[in-house]
C-alpha cells in the first residue's frame, strides 16, 4: 500500500472534497447543507433516489450500493476526496440490533477506507453508538468507561471503531469517531419514540410507553449533524461521543409532548412493559465535544421538541 505517496499528492491541493455515505439517511441529509457552509465540495451516495437531492443544487449526488463487493473502490477514485464522512449502515428500527447485514457493513467500510487511504484521503470521520459501552456503567466516558458491547449492532461498530484506529495510526491517516446516543427530530423514522408519541397523539390516538423512569441523553439531529461537521472540519483524534450531557428521564421528554399538543391524557404511561435489559441510565461525558472541539448545541429539549411536533404537524396536514 502506497498510501504516504498518495496523500502528499492530494495535499497539494486546497479543495476540501469530502465523500459523505449515507447521506439520505436521517443524519446524513442534515450535514450536507453544514458542508456546502464550511467550504467543502460535498459529493453524496444515495442506493436510491431520494428528495434531499433536490435539496441542494451544490451537492454532487451519486447512486451506489456500497454493499456491492468492488462498489467502494470505484466511487472513492472517481471522486478521490480529500475527506470521507461514513454514516452508511444497516438502519431498519427494530431489526438493526440483531441483522447479520452488521457483518456485511463492516466489510464495505473497511473496504472503503483502505480505497479512501489508498488515493490519498487525509481526514475521515465515521460514526459510532453508545451501544459500544458497558450500560452497566451509565455513564459513558470515551477514556474511562469499558466498552463492552451486547448486541450484534453495538459489536460490529465497536469493531469497526478499533480497526479505524489501528489502521489510522499504521497509515498516517486522520480520524475520528462520533459515538450517537439518543436523537430526534424532524424526518425521524415514524416508529421512534417521540416520533411515534407525538403521531399518536396528533391522530387523537393513545400514545403507549413505558413507565419512563430510564434516564437518556437526548439530542436534535440538527446538532447531531453539526458536532459531526465540526468533528469532519477538524484534527481531533480517535472518539468522542456526539450528546447534550443532560440527563432527561423519558417520561419527562414525552410528557413535554403531550402537554404541548394539550393532550396529556392521551399518553399512558406504564402500559407498556419496562424491558429489563433496558439500563436506567445512559448519559454522555461530553467534554471532549465542549472542551476540545469548542462546541456547543443549539437547541435545547423544549426548542427541539417544538419543532418536531410542528414538522409533523405539517407533514401529517394537522391545524
Amino acid at each position: 500500500m502506497n498510501s504516504i505517496n498518495l496523500k502528499k499528492t492530494s495535499s497539494n491541493s486546497s479543495t476540501k472534497r469530502v465523500l459523505v455515505t449515507g447521506a439520505t439517511g436521517f443524519i446524513g441529509q442534515y450535514c450536507l447543507h453544514n458542508l456546502v457552509n464550511e467550504g467543502f465540495e460535498v459529493h453524496a451516495t444515495s442506493r436510491l433516489r431520494h428528495e434531499t437531492e433536490s435539496s441542494l443544487d451544490s451537492v454532487h449526488w451519486h447512486m451506489v450500493d456500497l454493499f456491492e463487493t468492488g462498489s467502494e473502490e470505484a466511487i472513492v477514485n472517481k471522486i478521490r476526496p480529500t475527506h470521507l464522512l461514513h454514516f452508511a449502515w444497516y438502519a431498519e428500527p427494530s431489526h438493526y440490533w440483531t441483522a447479520t447485514e452488521n457483518f456485511q457493513c463492516v466489510r464495505s467500510s473497511l473496504a472503503l477506507l483502505q480505497a479512501f487511504s489508498e488515493q490519498g484521503g487525509e481526514r475521515v470521520v465515521m460514526a459510532g453508538t453508545c451501544a459500544e459501552y458497558d450500560w452497566s456503567h451509565g455513564w459513558c466516558s470515551e477514556n474511562v468507561t469499558p466498552r463492552a458491547p451486547n448486541t450484534v449492532y453495538g459489536t460490529c461498530k465497536n469493531a469497526l471503531q478499533d480497526m479505524l484506529s489501528i489502521y489510522s495510526k499504521q497509515f498516517g491517516l486522520s480520524s475520528a469517531w462520533g459515538r450517537i446516543f439518543f436523537l430526534y427530530g424532524p424526518k425521524e423514522h415514524l416508529s421512534r419514540l417521540v416520533s411515534s408519541v407525538i403521531q399518536s397523539i396528533l391522530k387523537g390516538e393513545p400514545a403507549l410507553c413505558s413507565s419512563g423512569e430510564q434516564v437518556r441523553d437526548f439530542m436534535h439531529v440538527t446538532d447531531v449533524a453539526s458536532a459531526f461537521v465540526a468533528l469532519l472540519d477538524s484534527d481531533i483524534q480517535g472518539p468522542v461521543n456526539i450528546a447534550s450531557g443532560e440527563a432527561l428521564t423519558i417520561k419527562n421528554v414525552v410528557e413535554k409532548i403531550a402537554t404541548s399538543l394539550g393532550r396529556p391524557e392521551l399518553l399512558k404511561l406504564g402500559a407498556r412493559p419496562t424491558n429489563l435489559q433496558d439500563p436506567p441510565l445512559l448519559l454522555a461525558d461530553v467534554r471532549r465535544l465542549k472542551n476540545e472541539l469548542n462546541w456547543q448545541p443549539t437547541f435545547n429539549i423544549d426548542r427541539g421538541l417544538d419543532e418536531t411536533i410542528a414538522w409533523w404537524k405539517t407533514e401529517l396536514k394537522c391545524p
